[in-house]
């Protein structure tokens, strides 16, 4: 019978500000191995980190720095932080995870990589790092439309979620500019918080006359020409031209842009997707397990619709589910002599 082998397991250690691994027994560092590393230091990636941190893992944040909702001055709708500016819960969350020994880092991640029994990520301009583990938290980008003036009221008064924005413009004149399908319940969204709204239809396919005289009928205007000029001053829009000159003044205008998740790093897998309303988007199951044996994701990578609230629980759920996979991992190897 071989003799039992003594389990080896990483020590933190740190240096400065910078956290290394060693491995019991040896005097120098080693090549950084995490036991998660989180790709995205937004709500859903600063929530995760947070579950690990808290319990006892080695943890890395990888953080591009441009979260989603950068362009809004206010969040809403977030219990206990109602009107809060958006860079200053992040910047509360990086300081609750440094107290869990969670090491947070600004770098664009370029590649992901399974390899056996952890997972690789490559970073743009720095060395590689690796990991048991990696939760997927890199949200998305909205692409607007390319009409003149949209992108510059983007976030102030043009607005994408009535749930985030429309108590702040509720009763005024509202636009729905229409960018697919979807632009149809969008419209019928926007209509609770104003009785004054002009759906901008031609990025729908053909209306058949119930639909219109559905809309019609909650005192909506349908306007068929595209819109090809948003106007305003320095901080306002204050109206829209269309196709055939009218111009209509509003107040703020809703439309559903392009959502592009940050997963690119991520094709060369083949991860399963689906198909949604809203895009492509990572399939993943109610742990935001990807079809990845050692990927979750979680947050707006996966959910355009998720709102602060839902990535931060998003961002929870995985942390735990990665956290169970990593301790039944430890207990199956230490049952059968491997390691850890």
């Amino acid at each position: 019978m071989p003799a039992p082998r003594t389990l080896p397991f990483f020590l933190p250690v740190r240096q400065g500000n910078l956290p290394t691994l060693r491995r019991a027994g040896e005097l120098g560092p080693m090549t950084e191995r995490w036991d998660v590393i989180v790709i995205g230091g937004s709500a859903a990636g600063l929530s995760a980190a947070l579950m690990l941190g808290r319990a006892c893992r080695t943890v890395l944040v990888l953080d591009a720095g441009e979260p989603r909702n950068r362009f809004s001055a206010h969040m809403h709708g977030v219990l206990g932080h109602e009107g809060e500016e958006p860079a200053t819960l992040l910047a509360r969350g990086r300081r609750e995870i440094s107290a869990y020994g969670v090491e947070y880092r600004q770098g664009l991640v370029t590649e992901v990589t399974e390899q056996g029994d952890g997972v690789k990520v490559s970073v743009e301009g720095a060395d590689a790092q690796q990991a048991r583990a990696v939760i997927v938290a890199s949200g998305m980008t909205d692409r607007l439309p390319g009409i003149p003036g949209l992108a510059k009221y983007w976030g102030s008064s043009v607005l994408h979620c009535p749930y985030c924005h429309g108590w702040e413009v509720r009763g005024r004149r509202l636009g729905v500019l229409t960018t697919s399908p979807i632009g149809l319940h969008q419209a019928q969204l926007i209509r609770q918080w104003s009785e004054h709204v002009v759906v901008f239809t031609a990025g729908l396919d053909a209306l058949d006359e119930a639909t219109r005289q559905r809309l019609r009928a909650r005192d909506m205007r349908l306007v068929g020409a595209p819109v090809t000029e948003v106007l305003g001053d320095d901080q306002q829009l204050r109206s829209v031209r269309t196709s055939d000159g009218e111009v209509i003044e509003l107040d703020a205008l809703f439309t559903a842009p392009e959502a592009v998740p940050h997963d690119g790093f991520l094709t060369h897998l083949g991860l399963e997707r689906g198909e949604t309303p809203m895009g492509s988007f990572l399939t993943v199951d109610a742990t935001g397990k990807t079809s990845g044996e050692r990927i979750w994701a979680a947050g707006n990578v996966v959910n355009p619709a998720a709102n602060v609230p839902m990535s931060i629980n998003a961002g929870t759920v995985a942390a735990g589910a990665v956290n169970m996979t990593l301790i039944m991992e430890d207990f199956d190897q230490a049952s059968t002599g491997a390691g850890v």
